[in-house]
């Protein structure tokens, strides 16, 4: 009788310990610009589910994505650090003599998934990986970095319809096993996401699901479309060869499907009745390919580029009964103040240093946060380099015009006020000498101090 009571007492008590800490579904979608969705601004098309996020919760109209490209943004989010500290400074290239292929994300980084499942959460990714391809090495894979569950795909993007990833190989995972399974990939990805949590919101533990989408990425495919890809070859569709209107026929076909998981993942919550113990981000990766055009005009620069236009991005924070509704902040955030933010509100912990900071006190309290400088440090497929710094107002950016792949030559800078100018027009560089030296001094010793103990890789263009 005594070991029922107790079996009894300890369910209950784990009961109550997951009731007090809220559940977490962290959503990043790939290559949308800052008017991807209709509550920013899309002119093309209503996006009515992430718009009720947004009526429901708040929207962060400065937010950006620590990288201006899918795997060094990836890592400084799972890491809460810039990603420079993990040596993921590039795209994990699918090509296997390219310098950056055989990175991926080794098993000394601590991830938000890991210091979590430590603070007793259920853990899961669906979806997006792109932390190196398994091939080169079994600790890239997810399920090795905190995360219990994983269904998805590790490379940059694969086929909606055949699943063959951007290294020509079949690349939809179920755990550690690839499996051959029919489907489009967003209505995949929205199934076992909603899945994940019917069968966690009713559990004992509190969970934490990473929902990575493929769109809208390329291979541009809607429900439908026929197979762009195969092992033996990739007919990239190419927007410059079709009608403006075929064109946003596409982009709103493939952003649709996003808006509907949001919506049944909104929906799940509120018939499971955890709504009020869950926080939801949406935001994306990086600013707009050109395969769309989700960027804002009013702002410079694509995916790629270190102008606001590469990296300031839509996001959402909704929470009921916590997250004041119909609400908007214009304080600048970064993606690496995610993994602070899910630590603090679950009262987790981790012995590594974050770059990032907890967003709690802006977006429960309105209160504002700490002045800080933002850095961005891009390398592009060819080794090419471009730096940037914010501060306050203030924007520098930096390239390095015909420099040697991989390194700082031939340095150019550039200075700008965003509050006067946002779509970066005016150069005053020419006019600020002495501000333009200083931000680039403290642009180099950030730089310098993230490689002084930068985790070490396979490969680069700069070897010994």
């Amino acid at each position: 009788m005594k070991s029922i009571f107790l079996s009894v007492f300890l369910l209950l008590t784990a009961s109550l310990q997951a009731a007090d800490k809220p559940n977490f579904i962290v959503i990043m979608v790939d290559d949308m610009g800052y008017e991807g969705v209709s509550c920013f601004g899309n002119p093309y098309f209503e996006t009515p589910e992430i718009d009720r996020l947004a009526d429901e919760g708040m929207r962060l109209t400065d937010f950006h994505s620590s990288g201006t490209l899918c795997s060094p943004t990836r890592a400084g989010l799972l890491t809460g650090r810039y990603q420079q500290r993990t040596g993921i400074e590039a795209v994990i290239h699918p090509v296997a003599d390219h310098p950056e292929h055989k990175k991926g994300l080794q098993l000394s980084e601590t991830t938000f998934a890991e210091s979590l499942r430590e603070a007793g959460y259920a853990t899961g990714l669906i979806g997006k990986w792109h932390q190196g391809y398994p091939v080169n090495s079994d600790d890239y894979h997810p399920q090795n970095h905190g995360f219990d569950e994983f269904i998805g795909y590790h490379s940059g993007n694969i086929d909606f319809v055949s699943h063959v990833g951007d290294h020509n190989e079949h690349d939809w995972w179920h755990g550690k096993k690839e499996t051959q399974e029919e489907g489009y990939v967003t209505h995949l990805i929205n199934r076992y996401a909603d899945e994940f949590v019917r069968k966690h919101g009713v559990g004992e533990k509190p969970f934490c699901l990473y929902l990575a989408h493929e769109s809208i990425h390329n291979p541009v495919q809607v429900p439908g479309d026929p197979v762009r890809r195969t092992k033996d070859n990739w007919d990239r569709w190419k927007w410059r060869e079709v009608s403006e209107e075929e064109r946003i026929a596409k982009y709103k076909g493939m952003t649709l499907p996003i808006d509907e998981g949001v919506g049944q993942l909104r929906e799940t919550l509120i018939e499971l009745g955890i709504e009020k113990n869950t926080f939801v981000l949406f935001f994306s990766d990086n600013g707009a390919s050109g395969d769309f055009p989700s960027g804002s005009p009013a702002l410079r620069g694509n995916k790629g580029s270190v102008y606001e236009g590469g990296h300031k991005v839509p996001a959402i924070a909704w929470w009921p009964g916590k997250i004041r509704p119909g609400t908007a902040s214009d304080q600048p955030v970064i993606s690496i103040d995610v993994m602070p933010t899910l630590l603090g509100l679950a009262g987790a912990a981790t012995e590594k240093k974050l770059d990032g900071v907890d967003l709690a006190p802006l977006l429960l309290a309105d209160k504002t946060l700490s002045p800080r400088p933002l850095y961005w440090a891009s390398m592009g497929n060819n080794g090419s380099r471009s730096e940037a710094m914010r501060d306050g107002p203030w924007k520098l950016v930096v390239f390095h015009p015909k420099a040697k792949p991989g390194t700082f030559e031939n340095e150019r800078a550039e200075l700008y006020h965003l509050a006067r100018d946002p779509g970066e027009t005016n150069d005053l560089a020419g006019d600020y000498p002495d501000r333009t030296a200083n931000m680039l001094s403290e642009l180099k010793s950030w730089f310098a101090d993230t490689q002084k103990t930068a985790t070490p890789q396979v490969g680069g263009w700069l070897t010994d």
